[in-house]
């Protein structure tokens, strides 16, 4: 029999047989015996405490570590979501304010793009120049003048690029023939007829009804993500109820913004 080990003092008898040469116990038969008796031993408390019958020393109780879980209290959980619906309502409205602000800045952009009889610079904000193979503003590339009431002066940055701005200006709606002298370009203003004005306001209405629907647009997609808010817990009925009345609030005052700047400019465009 093999020599024991120096910890066969703490090793129970039917243990210390265990330790031995395991050759001495060929037959799978007393082996298991002997587990079964190591298992009944008297010192089962012993074993437990510093010995694992199948991988050496077993972590002792005391060196584990203790978790402890508290659960919210239903205060706690009203706090939170309180907090998360102040958050929605301090994000969204700016947000859906800011988008339709865009639309009104982008409605006056194509009003003023809109001649009425007098020179103004702005009506060349939406003319792209062919420029190098690339679209560019015409504004990025031309310094632009109205040296009186009836024209616009264009001198461009590059000489090169004169023929690419005329032919921008000729395939444009503005109705305008340009001069070019080979250093700068002149556009005159031709008086409006009362036929042209009709139509140009037909024109403005119609650009007017496109801004309408953008607020539309705005508004649909807010509800709809006020919706999923309040399905997903983060939005309490009477919010919801809240941040629709206010949206529709906001709907209403650019609405009238709207309607305010189509009046204005069809009063532009009739005055003779």
């Amino acid at each position: 029999m093999a020599s024991l080990s120096s910890t066969a003092h703490t090793i129970p008898p039917v243990l210390r047989f265990r330790a031995t040469d395991s050759k001495s116990l060929s037959d799978s038969f007393w082996k298991s015996r002997v587990i079964a008796c190591c298992v009944r031993s008297e010192n089962l408390v012993k074993l437990g405490a510093g010995v694992n019958l199948s991988r050496g020393p077993v972590v002792k109780p005391s060196l584990q570590k203790r978790v402890v879980i508290r659960f919210a209290t239903i205060e706690e959980i009203e706090a939170e979501k309180s907090a998360i619906e102040k958050d929605v309502v301090r994000i969204t409205i700016p947000l859906h304010k800011s988008k339709m602000e865009k639309t009104i800045e982008t409605l006056r952009t194509s009003f003023n793009a809109i001649r009425t009889g007098r020179a103004n610079v702005a009506m060349l904000d939406k003319i792209e120049v062919e420029y190098y193979g690339s679209p560019v503003s015409l504004k990025s590339i031309a310094q632009t003048s109205t040296p009186d009431g009836t024209s616009l002066l264009l001198q461009p940055y590059d000489k090169s690029s004169l023929k690419a701005i005329e032919k921008a200006i000729l395939s444009s709606d503005l109705g305008m023939t340009p001069n070019n002298d080979g250093d700068v370009i002149r556009l005159s203003m031709p008086p409006l007829t009362s036929e042209r004005r009709k139509e140009l306001t037909k024109v403005v209405a119609k650009q007017s009804e496109e801004g309408k629907v953008a607020l539309r647009n705005i508004r649909r997609d807010a509800l709809k993500s006020y919706d999923k808010l309040e399905k997903e817990k983060k939005l309490s009925e009477d919010n919801l109820k809240d941040m629709s009345s206010d949206l529709q609030k906001l709907v209403d005052t650019y609405m009238k913004k709207i309607e305010e700047l189509c009046k204005q400019k069809e009063k532009e465009l009739l005055k003779v």
